[in-house]
């Protein structure tokens, strides 16, 4: 089997990773009193609009799908604290967002409407028809004196 035109498959990945700037928390959760003094939950910031990777078409593209993602200040934020380590959480935040870049950059695939064949459209009137007896066989059956 081949793979659809426009799908992730035949599009090559865009990694943003050189151009990720990482931030460090203390994040709540697992890790017991770890949690309290190592800052493991790492935020990820990719400002759209200053990126030399993407074009000018692909960075409109992601600052209009990505909108609710992307702060005042015009970065797309990702966080992760799943992991106890900020190591796990770093290539976790790299992860969803190479997932989210390029996911917004695939390229819906134009619809092309079908008609039904001559052999549906009969069938459908079959079918309406049947139903049809079936509910005038519910009806009370009167009695006319002429």
């Amino acid at each position: 089997m081949q793979p659809a035109k426009g799908n992730s498959s035949s599009m090559s990945k865009t990694d943003i990773q050189k151009e990720i700037i990482f931030k460090t928390a203390r994040s709540g959760g697992k890790g017991g009193q770890n949690v309290n003094k190592v800052e493991t939950m790492v935020e990820g910031y990719f400002h759209v609009a200053d990126s030399k990777i993407l074009n000018e078409a692909q960075k409109e593209i992601l600052l209009q799908k990505l909108s609710n993602r992307i702060t005042a200040e015009g970065y797309l934020l990702v966080k992760s604290q799943a992991e106890r380590t900020q190591l796990g959480n770093k290539q976790l935040v790299i992860k969803k967002m190479h997932e989210l870049v390029n996911q917004s950059l695939i390229k819906p695939r134009k619809r092309i409407a079908s008609t039904p064949s001559k052999a549906a459209k009969e069938k459908r009137i079959g079918q309406k028809k049947l139903k049809s007896q079936v509910k005038e066989g519910r009806k009370k059956v009167t009695i006319s004196n002429d």
